[in-house]
């Protein structure tokens, strides 16, 4: 896979197919990365890359991609992680597909960069509902895995970057609870239903952000099929004239 280096950040990524850029932020919370689409119960890349100039990622320090870790970080460092992939690439627009912490990827680049967004596949989302620790625990789990290859973080480092994630009260993460309204990116949200992807963030965005559809239906492999023809129209129906 190739591998993008901007500033002291590595992001490991790789490119299937060819048409209209969709960009895919795998599932697994911090670990997110090319893999975790195997195990997913849809995997976009073999799905849309016959269509799509599909674009697969690792996210900062999972998979093979590295960055320095520093109290500073936050959401805003994953999307600069984004924006630097697609400038590299030369992409000025594209579709986003996203899975759990994928979630509030798209929710932070359609805030800030709406005019590069044609459209967005949110599949259960994470969110705040009362599950705090859980986030806390799964960042911590992933820091003591991490914390002999990062000398340059001591633990007000982790501690620092966690809070930015985490401590938030906004359902969404990424953005604040008011600024959801404002999201105008077309938006096909696919309901969440456990812990980790409460239904109530699901819901809330699909409630609140006006072009926003929600399906509750699509993890059972009775509705795969259907949910798999949703996302291809959804696209196709976004996808500007070649």
């Amino acid at each position: 896979m190739p591998v993008l280096e901007h500033g002291d950040v590595r992001i490991r990524y790789d490119e299937h197919g060819t048409g209209f850029p969709v960009l895919l932020f795998a599932p697994g919370g911090q670990q997110s990365s090319v893999g975790f689409w195997e195990r997913a119960p849809w995997n976009p890349i073999e799905h849309l890359s016959p269509h799509y100039r599909v674009i697969a990622m690792d996210q900062r320090n999972a998979g093979g991609s590295t960055a320095p870790v520093s109290a500073s970080d936050g959401w805003h460092s994953y999307m600069e992680d984004h924006l630097a992939l697609l400038d590299a690439l030369g992409i000025e627009k594209c579709h986003l597909l996203g899975m759990c912490i994928g979630g509030p990827f798209i929710a932070q680049l359609a805030e800030s960069v709406p005019d590069r967004i044609g459209a967005a596949v949110v599949l259960q989302t994470i969110g705040l509902d009362g599950n705090r620790d859980l986030f806390h625990g799964t960042f911590d789990a992933w820091a003591a895995r991490l914390a002999d290859q990062h000398p340059e973080a001591d633990a007000n480092d982790w501690k620092g970057f966690r809070s930015n994630l985490y401590d938030g009260p906004h359902i969404l993460y990424s953005v604040a609870d008011d600024v959801v309204p404002r999201l105008t990116t077309p938006m096909l949200a696919f309901l969440g239903n456990d812990e980790a992807h409460p239904a109530n963030a699901s819901r809330f965005l699909a409630a609140h952000a006006p072009n926003t559809q929600l399906v509750e239906q699509w993890k059972e492999p009775e509705h795969h099929a259907a949910a798999r023809s949703a996302i291809e129209a959804f696209l196709a129906d976004h996808t500007p004239a070649s």
